[in-house]
């Protein structure tokens, strides 16, 4: 089931990995914009309620994928080192570690939804709404970083198809049971929004106990009793890489949380507006995800075989990639604004909240794409300082003070205006960095 990296073309490598994992992304977020879709039939209301979930739980997700990255990155040097046992291991405990520390931030999370959604800028007539999507949605968070860890495992083995495939059946199953739970068809229960959580909940539930004894089955996990020495040991050598990734993805929900306050002061149109350009902007990166999740593997398997060719062929290919796709893309996109953003409602003022947000930001996605790609390559390599400290530069440094000073100039375009600046300027550093950190580590052999 494991495919070696460090072998064959590296752009066709990259494209073979990244193409079903691709298809995957493609299943989960067009779920992510159906969902969108059923609430905002119930109205503008909810629509708004889930715009001010998203930083939450874009916070537990970017959580849940530190230990993902971990995982693939650990996984994959212990694969190209030929350490077949030591990645058992490490895949068999990170899973149990990410699902009892999400867990834990699951209890925190249901003792304090109203005061950290009111510190958000979420109104009393929205509270209830709000209640009732994450009194279950919390839930979903252990179940979903345990199975993230499980498939970024598989991943990290060079298996891209197998993932993509328990990917695109989760996001089936999803929606499926959307409609069902949210609109009460066929003698299901009416809970409007929070049947969309209700339906998240089941389909990730149903989904993990799948691929726990379908990859069981292939021997990827080592016992879960083993001697606490050897599972700590574990545990301390994917948190080095685990815990630069959490923080780096924290960084970017936090942002989004207080972008999402800021927003809030020019209404709950405004908010639900942004709410839909979220969950439109994942869809159009889909490619840059694919690619930043498959480099991850691709530079730890070589680099543990000291393949630094192939990573400075993979850093041009990523390069090529990202700018001439988002070149595209942007054109694509600054087009279909309007009519997608259409599609989840009829009020003109959400939908040019949202418009104006693709058309300003559209033009940086590909820089973002060589942010994210660059990140998982550190990652991958066994470096996760220089990730945290792009996302840092990004997000801290340039975004958020241009944001306030676009906001206070020009209302919230000066917002969206700061986040392409950002998405540019570390583009360009994020890929000397890599340059640099690839010659430097072939220099040193």
């Amino acid at each position: 089931m494991a495919h070696d990296l460090t072998k064959g073309p590296v752009a066709g490598n990259l494209r073979r990995q990244g193409a079903p994992f691709a298809l995957g992304l493609v299943a989960i977020f067009s779920f992510e914009a159906v969902d969108l879709f059923f609430i905002g039939q119930l109205g503008d209301e909810p629509l708004a309620a889930i715009g001010f979930t998203l930083p939450v739980i874009w916070l537990l997700y970017g959580i849940g994928i530190g230990f993902e990255a971990g995982a693939a990155s650990c996984v994959s040097r212990a694969v190209g080192k030929n350490r077949i046992g030591l990645a058992r291991r490490l895949t068999t405990d990170t899973a149990v570690l990410a699902a009892l520390v999400t867990l834990l931030l699951c209890f925190i999370g249901l003792a304090s939804i109203e005061p950290v959604f009111s510190l958000l800028g979420a109104p009393a007539q929205l509270m209830p709404q709000i209640n009732a999507y994450m009194q279950v949605w919390y839930w979903v968070s252990p179940l979903d970083a345990a199975l993230w860890t499980c498939l970024a495992s598989i991943r990290a083995r060079g298996n891209a198809l197998l993932e993509s495939r328990i990917i695109i059946a989760s996001a089936l199953l999803n929606m499926i049971l959307d409609p069902l739970f949210i609109f009460g068809w066929f003698g299901f229960p009416r809970l409007e929004i929070q049947g969309a959580a209700v339906a998240t909940l089941l389909s990730v539930f149903i989904m993990l106990i799948y691929s726990i004894w379908h990859l069981n089955r292939l021997r990827v996990f080592a016992s879960v009793i083993a001697p606490f020495r050897e599972i700590l040991d574990s545990w301390k050598h994917m948190l080095v890489i685990g815990i630069p990734a959490m923080i780096t993805n924290a960084i970017i929900p936090l942002s989004s949380a207080i972008v999402v306050a800021m927003v809030a002061g020019s209404g709950t149109d405004a908010v639900a507006g942004f709410g839909i350009a979220m969950r439109l902007e994942p869809i159009a990166l889909i490619p840059f995800y694919a690619l930043s999740a498959v480099s991850s593997p691709f530079f730890g398997q070589n680099f543990g075989a000291r393949r630094f060719d192939r990573l400075v062929e993979a850093r041009r290919t990523i390069m090529r990639f990202c700018l001439g796709f988002g070149l595209v893309l942007a054109i694509s996109m600054s087009l279909l604004a309007e009519p997608l953003a259409a599609l989840f409602t009829d009020s003109l003022t959400i939908r040019a909240v949202a418009a104006e947000y693709i058309w300003i930001v559209s033009w940086s996605w590909g820089a973002y794409g060589i942010v994210m790609s660059v990140n998982a390559c550190f990652n991958g390599s066994g470096r996760p300082l220089p990730g945290v400290l792009i996302s840092s530069l990004r997000v801290i440094f340039i975004f958020l003070p241009l944001a306030f000073t676009g906001r206070w100039l020009l209302g919230l375009n000066g917002i969206f205006a700061a986040s392409m600046i950002a998405n540019l300027a570390v583009g360009l550093i994020a890929y000397l960095w890599l340059k640099r950190h690839i010659y430097r580590s072939s220099a040193q052999r």
